[in-house]
C-alpha cells in the first residue's frame, strides 16, 4: 500500500505467504456493523486478530483506508465524510509505505529505510483482545508504548470490554487481570525462566516464551516451535485468558493452558503474609512465625484480612531472615531490584533497612540479582516442588524461638531412636528366651519365677530372689506394667539402670 492508496470495503491486502488478510469484516452472525482487521487467510480464517476501529463502528459497507504521506493511515466513511480512525503518528517518513507481514504485523514504514526498528506505526503495538508469536507484550521506552490487551465486549462487538490484562510498572514490572477496576489475579513477574504465577509453564514442542528486559524495554513474546501450527493467546469477553493452538482436522481451536487453573489464582485471596495452597482444606494459611490478624473472620473462611507477625518487628539487633519456599512471589508493585547484585549484597541491604520486609533473587536461571520489598507480603501461594524461595525478616527472639525449639526436637530424636532401638532388641531377645524355658519346664509341679540371667544371656544383669522381692515390693501392683501371654511385667530399678522382668509363674 503507497501514499494515497485507497482500501475500500470488499477490497484486502494478503501477506506475502498468503498466512494473513487485513480487511472489512462484521463480527458475529447478525452484526450488519462494519471494521477494519486482520483476520488467519488460509486457515481458522474466521479469527479476527485485530480491529482498527474497535470503539467506533461504520454503519455500511462505505469504509475507506489511506495512507498519506506523512504516514499516517487514516480510515473514513466515505458516506459521511466521516473520519472513523487513524494511526496519530507522529514519524515522517520521504516515501512511506504500509505493508501486511507473514507475522500478521501491519506496519507502515519508510520505503528508503531497511531497517524494521526504524517504523513509523505498527498494529503490533495496540493489539485488542489476541496476542500472536512475534507481537511483544512489554514496553518500550523510546516510544512510550505499553501493550495490553482488552476484552471484546461481546463475541458481537469488538469494543473495548470489562476485562483487561495489562503490566503494572511499579517497582519490578508484573502482569495482572482487572475487571474495571477490580483485581481478578495477578500472572506476576519473570523471575528469568516464567512469569512467578505460572512456573510450571516451560518449553513445549509447539511453542516457547521469550522474555527480554533491559534499559530500553522489556517485553514477553511467543516463538513458534513448528510454523506450520497456528496459535494465539486471546481475552474473552468473559475474562478467560487462554492460549490456543489450531486443530486442522476438528477445524477448531484446542486450549493448551490458561493461567486461571484453581481458586488460589484469585488474587490476595488469603490477605497480607498468607499463604495459599490449593491441596489444603482450608487453602490459607499463615506464614510460619504469622499468626492470623482477625481470627474470627478465618474461622468463618474469609480470609482476606490477612496475618501479622506473632513478634513484631523494632528494629532491632538480631533480625533476621526465615526462608520459605516454593513460594509464587508476593506482589511487587512496591519493591526495589537490582539486575547485578548478588544474594549477600541484597540480604545486606535489606537488613540494614529497617522498612524492609523480605528479599529474593530476581533471576533464578542465573542465581543472580535482588528483588526487595518494602510492604506487606500479598498474594503469595506454595506450588510444590516449583515456585522459588523468598526470605522474610522476622524479630530476633521469633528467629530465637525457631533455634531453640528446632534444638530441642533434634535433642529428643537423638535419645528417642536409640531407647527405642534396644527396647526392641530386648523384647526381642527375653522373647525368645522365655518360649525356650517354657518348653523345658512343661511338667513342672512348683510355682516358679523367671529372670534373664548372664547365664541366658552373658551380656545380661542377674538377680537373686531376694534382689528380685526388694526390688518389686514382693511383686507389687505398682511395680506391675503390664501382662502378657507368659504371665504379668514388672519393672525394677538398679542405681543406673532399669530393667524388665517377665515373672512366669505356672502350676500343674
Amino acid at each position: 500500500m503507497v501514499v494515497n492508496q485507497t482500501i475500500r470495503d470488499g477490497e484486502t491486502i494478503v501477506s506475502p505467504q498468503q498466512n494473513f488478510e487485513l480487511g472489512f469484516f462484521s463480527p458475529g452472525n447478525a452484526s450488519e456493523n462494519r471494521y477494519l482487521g486482520i483476520w488467519f487467510k488460509r486457515l481458522a480464517t474466521g479469527t479476527i486478530l485485530w480491529v482498527a476501529n474497535r470503539e467506533t463502528a461504520i454503519k455500511s459497507k462505505s469504509g475507506e483506508l489511506r495512507l498519506y504521506s506523512d504516514g499516517v493511515l487514516v480510515l473514513r466513511d466515505s458516506a459521511t465524510n466521516r473520519v472513523i480512525w487513524s494511526s496519530n503518528t507522529n514519524g515522517k517518513a520521504r516515501n512511506p509505505v504500509a505493508r501486511l507481514l507473514d507475522s500478521g504485523n501491519f506496519m507502515v514504514t519508510d520505503n528508503n529505510d531497511n531497517e524494521m526498528e526504524n517504523y513509523i506505526w505498527q498494529s503490533f503495538d495496540y493489539p485488542g483482545d489476541t496476542h500472536i508469536p512475534g507481537l511483544k507484550f512489554g514496553w518500550n521506552s523510546k516510544r512510550g508504548i505499553v501493550t495490553n490487551f482488552t476484552s471484546w465486549r461481546s463475541l458481537d462487538d469488538p469494543s473495548p470490554g470489562e476485562y483487561v490484562t495489562y503490566w503494572d510498572l511499579n517497582g519490578l514490572p508484573q502482569v495482572f487481570e482487572k475487571k474495571g477496576d477490580v483485581i481478578l489475579y495477578r500472572l506476576g513477574s519473570w523471575n528469568g525462566l516464567a512469569f512467578t504465577g505460572r512456573p510450571k509453564v516451560r518449553t513445549n514442542s509447539i511453542y516457547s516464551v521469550k522474555f527480554v528486559s533491559n534499559d530500553k524495554e522489556f517485553y514477553a513474546t511467543i516463538e513458534l516451535i513448528n510454523n506450520f501450527v497456528l496459535s494465539k493467546l486471546t481475552l474473552s469477553p468473559e475474562g478467560n485468558m487462554g492460549r490456543f493452538s489450531w486443530i486442522n482436522t476438528t477445524q477448531g481451536w484446542f486450549l493448551l493452558s490458561s493461567p486461571v487453573s484453581d481458586s488460589c489464582v484469585q488474587y490476595s485471596l488469603c490477605g497480607p503474609y498468607g499463604r495459599c495452597e490449593i491441596e489444603q482444606s482450608p487453602p490459607c494459611k499463615c506464614l510460619k512465625g504469622f499468626t492470623p490478624k482477625r481470627p474470627d473472620q478465618w474461622t468463618y473462611g474469609d480470609w482476606k484480612s490477612g496475618c501479622q507477625r506473632e513478634i513484631p518487628l523494632d528494629c532491632g539487633v538480631g533480625e533476621g531472615f526465615r526462608k520459605y519456599s516454593f513460594v509464587k512471589l508476593p506482589d511487587t508493585g512496591q519493591s526495589w531490584f537490582d539486575r547485578s547484585m548478588t544474594m549477600e549484597q541484597c540480604e545486606s541491604k535489606c537488613r540494614s533497612e529497617c522498612n524492609c520486609t523480605a528479599y529474593a533473587t530476581l533471576d533464578i536461571k542465573y542465581g543472580t540479582g535482588c528483588l526487595i520489598w518494602y510492604r506487606e507480603l500479598i498474594d503469595m501461594r506454595i506450588f510444590p516442588d516449583d515456585g522459588q524461595d523468598i526470605y522474610v525478616r522476622l524479630a530476633a527472639s521469633a528467629l530465637d524461638k525457631e533455634k531453640k525449639a528446632s534444638e530441642s526436637k533434634k535433642k529428643v530424636w537423638i535419645i528417642v531412636i536409640p531407647v527405642t532401638l534396644v527396647s526392641a532388641i530386648l523384647v526381642g531377645i527375653l522373647c525368645f528366651i522365655i518360649r525356650k524355658r517354657k518348653r523345658t519346664a512343661q511338667g513342672s509341679n512348683i510355682n516358679h519365677v523367671f529372670a534373664v540371667t548372664q547365664e541366658n544371656v552373658p551380656y545380661l544383669p542377674s538377680f537373686d530372689m531376694a534382689t528380685l522381692l526388694s526390688a518389686t515390693t514382693n511383686f507389687s501392683e505398682k511395680n506391675k506394667i503390664g501382662e502378657g501371654g507368659f504371665g504379668p511385667v514388672y519393672k525394677i530399678s538398679t542405681i543406673f539402670d532399669v530393667y524388665s522382668i517377665f515373672i512366669d509363674v505356672r502350676s500343674a
